[in-house]
């Protein structure tokens, strides 16, 4: 038992002392899921049809929504992704071409 907490603690400390690096804020945005366009465009629904649901409530609305959905419903959503998805590979490559340099110079 004392071990566990021994361990707990150092794995603590470790991951305190900087071993996660900080985030460019220039990077560009990752692509949005189909499910995340679906909800954000069904969210302000569920809200008016449903006063006063907290956040977590519409939620598992919007999920249970999203399973509700058939394929072909979920068609437009998907190819947004799709959509998003080139955009943001097209910026990341962009971006790790730029980055590269400046790397380099350094």
């Amino acid at each position: 038992m004392p071990k566990e907490k021994a361990t707990r603690k150092t794995k603590a400390k470790a991951a305190s002392d900087g071993g996660k690096k900080k985030k460019d804020p220039n990077a560009p945005k990752r692509g949005l899921s189909a499910y995340m366009f679906f909800a954000n465009e069904q969210r302000e629904n569920v809200r008016e049809e449903n006063p006063g649901i907290s956040f977590g409530q519409v939620g598992k609305v919007l999920g249970e929504r999203w399973k509700a959905l058939n394929p072909k419903q979920r068609e437009p959503y998907e190819a947004k992704a799709k959509t998003d998805k080139e955009r943001y590979e097209s910026e990341k490559a962009s971006y790790n071409a730029g980055g590269d340099e400046e790397e380099d110079e350094e």
